[in-house]
Order: structure tokens, then sequence, then C-alpha cells
């Protein structure tokens, strides 16, 4: 374990300093400084290390998907043993960088020191070390010793196909990546902002991958450009990872005006103006009142970038009441609470209004939305309920909906796979991943529905365990105990 005495001698919980919001809204750069080698930084993972406390039961476990194995790089953290560290945390996580910047943390509700104490820092030091291992020259490719002989096509490049590729070429087998957008990483790359996550971090990833030996094949839709048929005759096998990308809708009177658009046709536009990438679709919020319809994080990201643009005002609307800054009786450790928290992008502005429910969208006369109706909602018997003379109008120029999304797109790619998909959208899998049709299965969200990206790749790596089963007869890949129970449940 780290220092026996940590948590009592370290009682506080300490975090690096974001960028100040003044400076950060006027560029497109991350918000939070991980400065690798910086002492004062290297000082404080030290002692934020030490306060992992050798629990009985490290509970942590259980929040995180991957099965991180969490007091054993906090204690290679502490004794300053970083490459050790890094070994430890990618034998179960094979992008870090990545959950280290976007995961919610789940490892952190469950903490044992948090049940009455600020828990540890463990999401920063996740990402700590893997910046470190980088910045020391630790992460390097890791070749297969000989090749099976077998193939496997991973459609989609986010992060439960990219784990599946990266965990099935290191098992021998030849793997490509297709992915219908000019450039890999799907929604990490095109949905992220970059003030959230740089794309640097996607791309020096892709570089070790392409030095392993997974091949990228960048716009390609699979379906038009290439038939199911076609990869299915081609490759021994396929993994189907093309995310839950049908965002859910708000049928209400003036749904059809001009600047009412769904997130995700806001959101890519953005990035890739960021980027430097052609971005001719690019819808502006500078000068403009933004509505943002949806309380989670693809709505923290909407007003994150409209006040990059110059938005005039940014409202986030939520039709639940707002939750509570404690965590709920009803919600005990080491569950994940429902809390009122506070992205980065909250603290650079924008009104936060709960228990609100969209009425209708109001025309300014040329076709284009001008303000938007609001009625309180009380919950009653579980369900949003108006509540008699709360309507009000709000203005608006720009209203961006981030409600959700219901499953994958229908469309050619699962006619031609032949796949089924659920009562509730999501593509119809076994226990082992597979669908119905031989050599086909399904990873990350596009079967387990909306989730987090820690799922996305802890599912990526159980399904490659699963393929490589198939191809080969059996497989030493590790798999995460957490997502293949939970396929197994389902």
């Amino acid at each position: 374990m780290a220092d026996p005495r940590g948590f009592l001698t370290t009682r506080d919980r300490e975090l690096p300093a974001d960028r100040p919001v003044a400076v950060r809204i006027l560029d497109w750069q991350e918000v939070h400084a991980h400065r690798a080698g910086n002492p004062d930084d290297l000082a404080m993972l030290g002692r934020q290390s030490s306060r992992c406390m050798d629990c009985g039961v490290p509970f942590c476990h259980h929040g995180c998907p991957l099965g991180n194995l969490i007091p054993e790089w906090n204690d290679l953290v502490w004794r300053g043993q970083w490459e050790d560290a890094a070994e430890r945390l990618h034998s179960t996580n094979n992008f870090p960088e990545f959950t280290g910047r976007l995961c919610p943390a789940p490892c952190e509700s469950s903490c044992v020191l948090g049940i009455n104490a600020p828990p540890v820092t463990i999401k920063n030091i996740e990402v700590s070390i893997v910046d470190e291992a980088f910045a020391r020259g630790f992460v390097v490719p890791q070749i297969p010793q000989w090749l099976t002989g077998k193939s496997v096509a991973v459609v989609g490049s986010g992060p439960a196909g990219l784990a599946a590729a990266q965990q099935l070429t290191r098992a021998g087998h030849t793997v490509a990546v297709y992915e219908r957008a000019p450039r890999i990483g799907g929604l990490l790359r095109y949905g992220i902002p970059e003030f959230k996550m740089e794309k640097r971090h996607i791309d020096r990833r892709l570089e070790q991958m392409e030095a392993e030996g997974t091949r990228f094949r960048p716009s390609v839709e699979i379906g038009r450009d290439v038939s199911g048929t076609e990869l299915r005759d081609r490759y021994d096998a396929i993994v189907i990872a093309i995310g839950s990308t049908t965002p859910r809708d708000l049928p209400v009177p003036g749904r059809e005006l001009g600047g009412v658009l769904q997130a995700m046709e806001y959101l890519p536009p953005a990035n890739r103006a960021a980027a430097g990438d052609p971005h001719d679709d690019q819808v502006l919020a500078t000068g403009k009142d933004v509505v943002v319809i949806g309380g989670g994080d693809t709505g923290a990201d909407c007003v994150g970038t409209a006040v990059r643009q110059g938005a005039r005002s940014v409202t986030q609307l939520e039709i639940m009441p707002r939750p509570p800054q404690d965590r709920p009786e009803g919600q005990p450790w080491p569950t994940y609470p429902m809390l009122f928290r506070v992205a980065s992008a909250h603290q650079e502005g924008g009104e936060r209004v709960y228990a609100v429910s969209t009425k209708e969208f109001r025309d300014d006369g040329s076709g284009d939305v001008s303000a938007l109706v609001l009625v309180d909602v009380e919950m009653i018997d579980g369900r949003p309920t108006p509540v008699e003379g709360s309507e009000r109008e709000i203005p608006a120029q720009l209203v961006l909906l981030a409600m959700g999304f219901t499953g994958p797109e229908q469309g050619p790619l699962l006619e031609q796979f032949g796949v089924d998909v659920t009562p509730r959208g999501a593509i119809e899998r076994a226990d082992d991943f597979a669908t119905a049709v031989p050599g086909v299965f399904v990873a990350g969200d596009a079967g387990r529905g909306q989730s987090l990206i820690v799922w996305a790749i802890a599912e990526g790596r159980a399904t490659a365990a699963a393929v490589d089963a198939y191809l080969s007869g059996s497989t030493q890949l590790p798999a995460p105990v957490t997502a293949v129970t939970v396929s197994l449940r389902a």
C-alpha cells in the first residue's frame, strides 16, 4: 500500500488549478493543465496517492467497469515508480488518456475513503500517469510475436472500436478499422470539444496502434462504399462498434424552424474548425441568444463551445429538478449518486434552469427561431407535470437539442449485415457479444445503448476476447469482469 497513515495526515483533496476562465475562453486548448514532469504537480500526486487506504475490499474496482487496479498504481505513484504505474494502468485500460479526461469517475464515488472524507483524486492520478508515461517514453508499440492468419474488420473508430482493434491486433490478427468520417476517432474526435480533450492525444495513440499493425480505413462508409456482404466475405470476423448516434428529438410546434439543431449538427463542425479541418457547414453562436435543451455532458459541451464563439447569452435547460449537493439517502455509498455537478463549461458563463419543459419554438417571421415558450414542471408520480400559469418566453436565435441518443442509426449497414435490433433500439447480441449472424460481434453503445466512455472501452476489450476465442478456439486476452458479467445478465 501507499503511506499507511497518508489518509490521516493528508485530509484535503487537491487538484491542479484549471486555466483561468478569462484566458481559456479565448482559445480551444484544454481547460485542465496537465504538466508532465512539473515538480509541484508530482509532489501533489504523491500526497494524493498516499491517501489510498489499502482497503480490505477496494470498492473502486467495483465502481470502475474496466476493473482498473487503482490501489496498485496509487502505491506505485507514491513510490515514484512511474513506469511500473503505467504498466499496471495499461494492463486494464487501453486509453487512460481518454478516460482520465472524459470519464465521470464512478471509481471516486465508490472510494472507501469517501465514506467520511473527500475521496482519492483517482481520475487526476490516472491521467497524470499516462501523461508522464508518454513524456518519459514508456508508451511503445506492443507488436505481436506472430500472426494468426485471421483477419478482423472493426466498423467504427470510437473508443469501443479502437479498444477492440488494439487488443485483436496484439493477439496476432490482421485488423482494419473502418470509419465513415475523414479522420479516425469517432465521437472522440468530432463530438468532444478540443477544450475537454485535445485531439493530439488521439493522434499519438493512433501512431502506436499503426506501429503495432492496426490498419485504418477512414472515409469508407460500410453499407454504401463497401457492402456488409463484401465485408463478411473479406474478413473472418466483424466487430460493429458504430455507437448510439440517433439523437432523441423534441417534437413540439416550431421544431422545423431554422436555428433549431441537434447537438451533433453543431459540435462536429465546431471541432473541425478548431482543428483546422474543412467546416463549411459550421453554425456559429456569435452574437446570439443560445438555448441548450438537455442537462448532460453533451449539453455542457454545447455551452462551452457557444461561449467560445461569442454567444450573447447561453441558457441550459433540464426537465428534471436540480440534483442535491450531497449524496441522497436513497443513493448510498458506493453507488454513483445523482448530484449537482459543475462542468468546466458551467464555470465559463451561462445560466442553468431546472424543472422546465419546452412547449413551443416561436418564429421570427422569416422561418427562423426567435424564442422558446417554457413551462415549469413538477414531478407527480414520477412524471414531469406542467405547472399551470408558469408559461413564459425566452429569446433564442440558436437552439441546440442535447437530450441523448436512442440507438445506432438504422440503414444499409444494419440491413446488409442482417442483425436484429432490440425494442430499445440497440443491436441484439448474445452473452459473448455475438449477433445471430456468424462471425459478427457488437461492442459498445451500439449494443449497450448510450453509456460512458469507460464502458465503451471495457466492452471493446471484452468483445476482442470473445472474437479471439471465436477465431482461435481460446483466448489469453484479458476481459473486464464487470463488462462480461453485465453482458451475461443482459
